[in-house]
């Protein structure tokens, strides 16, 4: 079984194409993690993600703790093998569900106490349990324990929210079973305040993890912010682990945080919205619902060629969606996906030559230019 470990390969100012090495495979940075928070990415086999280009998965602990359950999962040969994905696979916390169920939950020092928004029943989530279910799934990369600090928060309610996270990330360290190949990342918080960032960013270095996440962004506060708390606490974490950016985000989001040093990324976007008609493409979105069309004959997206979408015309796919038909959602869902893949390896061949900004300037160019004119 092979080790976990991240290989700084090549720099481009801030920007870091890495490489990350776990015990299911090898994984090329910067990444974007498709989301599978169910056990899997909705509408799409592995076989279909893999071909997207994909090459890690997210899954998210809250939603498997209820249903099926941790022990079952484990009992069926793990995560792995319960959604035939052979891969790396990260699983979040709950962190970011614990902020979503503010009126079903209790949540002090112990861990945070819920009724499931199933059935009602109740839950107990500590720091230590939230490691235990993570082993139960074998997640590859297991996330730490949080509260995901909800943006709007005044300075001190921030960093009560924030030091709670760095105690919840301590015992989550103290609970981490170590398995070679297998990583634990730690979790920085403190809202769009620089100083609870760094402080948090520090108090997590000094516990020590395999990587480090930046949670609490893409809650609300906008691009403009969310790259000023990059700008300020990138620089403060580890050189030589992978950083990963929780929830984001839209192609220039990505871009922008690349540019930051940011290493891994994972979102719904893709996934949400091809099920509902929007495409991402190389010249912005698309709302294949429009009338406009109807009776076009022209792909989606004519650099794409991805297999099963390039071929078939946008007056097919709008069909689809106004006749409600289930083929709709699932082939934008993997052209999206597909077309997140194409701009991260669009990205680490950026690096590796040294021309990222110019990169990033012609994709902003192009996506300015906006959808390819009607017929």
């Amino acid at each position: 079984m092979t080790g976990f470990g991240y290989e700084l390969l090549e720099t481009d100012s801030a920007a870091r194409r890495g490489r990350l090495t776990t015990a299911h495979g090898t994984v090329e940075t910067p990444v974007f993690m498709p989301v599978g928070t169910a056990a899997t990415v909705k509408g799409m086999t592995s076989e279909v993600v893999t071909r997207t280009g994909a090459q890690i998965v997210l899954a998210n602990t809250y939603h498997l703790m209820l249903r099926p359950g941790a022990e079952t999962v484990d009992r069926l040969g793990g995560l792995h093998a319960f959604m035939d994905w052979p891969g790396p696979i990260l699983t979040d916390s709950g962190g970011f569900q614990v902020m979503s169920l503010t009126d079903l939950r209790k949540l002090d020092d112990t861990g945070v106490e819920f009724r499931s928004h199933i059935d009602g029943a109740r839950f107990l989530l500590t720091p230590e349990r939230s490691v235990e279910i993570q082993h139960l799934l074998d997640s590859t990369i297991t996330m730490v324990l949080d509260e995901c600090t909800p943006h709007g928060l005044g300075e001190t309610e921030a960093a009560d929210s924030m030091h709670l996270s760095m105690r919840w990330a301590d015992r989550c360290r103290s609970a981490f079973s170590e398995r070679s190949g297998y990583g634990l990342f730690g979790i920085v918080q403190g809202s769009v305040f620089p100083n609870l960032r760094l402080e948090s960013a520090a108090a997590l270095t000094d516990i020590g993890f395999d990587g480090y996440a930046l949670g609490g962004l893409a809650v609300g506060e906008g691009q403009t912010e969310m790259f000023s708390v990059l700008d300020v606490t990138v620089p403060a974490l580890p050189q030589d682990r992978p950083r990963y950016l929780m929830g984001v985000g839209t192609p220039d989001d990505i871009v922008g945080a690349v540019q930051r040093g940011i290493d891994m990324f994972d979102c719904v976007l893709p996934t949400r919205s091809g099920r509902t008609g929007q495409a991402f493409t190389r010249r912005g979105t698309v709302n294949i619902r429009n009338a406009r069309h109807t009776e076009d004959p022209r792909p989606l997206d004519p650099s794409s060629s991805y297999p099963g979408v390039g071929d078939v015309s946008r007056g097919y796919l709008h069909h689809l969606f106004k006749a409600k038909e289930m083929l709709g959602p699932i082939l934008l869902t993997m052209h999206n996906l597909h077309y997140y893949q194409e701009l991260m390896a669009g990205i680490r061949a950026a690096i590796e030559a040294g021309s990222l900004d110019q990169f990033a300037a012609d994709f902003r160019a192009q996506q300015a230019e906006g959808d390819i004119e009607p017929l």
